[in-house]
């Protein structure tokens, strides 16, 4: 069937339609001009002029089901010189989001020993280039199986090497490193991997610098409550063991939270602890 135009959309160039998985990536990147009706995103406000309708173009290219659309593209292109997108110093959002990861958020952070992707956008060769031209990458981190999307073909261009447990391994099965049991390892001095089962057994986390949580569907923050969420919804193995694995994850120091699926946050340090304790209640109950 032939994908249409939602009658929630505001009338204009720039519209959602029928191909929406309501994954949020749109609202995420432009939540002045995408929202949340009914059980998908419409755009609900047309961008004026050339640099807001860079940032609706942005959402466009990373919509995982290509269900934006627009009656005019100039400007298209500059928007996707935009990919990366700096976040913060040395952290970037990748977009180019994929639908076999339901539109699951990557990141690349550059090190000077190497630099990393956590998880895996769609392959998009003009943002392999851009990746190149900031040093490559060395290590393509996986936090699970939901999330891995074209992280094969990242490694083959890369000559990277993918890591990621071994209950998640039928995933990613050529993986080069294959972590074992449910201790922290201490892989680099600034970068600590933490297996956190409860999404699904074998998920993890990454820690950099004790300052930025790669949390993958294990943690996000929530616009909604205005608080921490743990996707009680979508756990696939144990919410349970979930909970023990906050329970584990409260002990560790970040400010920065990048997950896989929802809002990416920055918090002092005792609110985290803080929203975490709030969370790990709220779980019990």
């Amino acid at each position: 069937m032939a994908s249409k135009r939602l009658a929630t959309n505001v009338e204009g160039e720039f519209f959602v339609n029928s191909n929406c998985i309501d994954c949020d990536t749109c609202r995420q990147l432009a939540p002045e001009f995408y929202s949340a009706v009914g059980d998908f995103s419409a755009v609900t406000k047309q961008p004026q002029g050339d640099e807001e309708k860079r940032i609706a173009y942005r959402a466009m290219l990373s919509c995982p089901t290509g269900a934006i659309q627009s009656n005019e593209k100039s400007g298209l292109f500059e928007a996707g010189d935009d990919f990366p997108l700096l976040l913060t110093e040395g952290v970037y959002y990748c977009g180019f989001t994929s639908r076999k990861s339901y539109g699951g958020s990557s990141y690349l952070l550059l090190h000077p020993d190497g630099n990393w992707l956590i998880d895996a956008p769609r392959f998009h060769r003009p943002l392999a280039e851009k990746i190149a031209a900031l040093g490559g990458i060395r290590y393509i981190f996986l936090t699970h199986r939901d999330d891995v999307a074209d992280a094969d073909k990242y490694a083959a261009y890369f000559k990277a090497e993918r890591i990621i447990h071994e209950l998640e391994l039928d995933a990613q099965p050529e993986a080069e490193h294959v972590l074992t049991g449910m201790e922290p390892i201490q892989w680099h001095p600034d970068f600590k991997i933490i297996p956190l089962p409860g999404h699904t057994e074998g998920h993890t986390v990454l820690l950099y610098k004790q300052t930025y949580l790669f949390s993958g569907d294990h943690l996000a923050w929530d616009d909604d409550t205005n608080a921490l969420n743990a996707h009680r919804n979508y756990c696939w193995y144990s919410f349970e063991e979930q909970m023990r694995s906050m329970e584990k994850l409260a002990q560790e120091n970040f400010t920065w939270l990048l997950p896989g699926h929802g809002r990416r946050v920055m918090l002092q340090e005792n609110e985290i602890r803080l929203e975490m304790q709030k969370l790990i209640e709220r779980m019990k109950h």
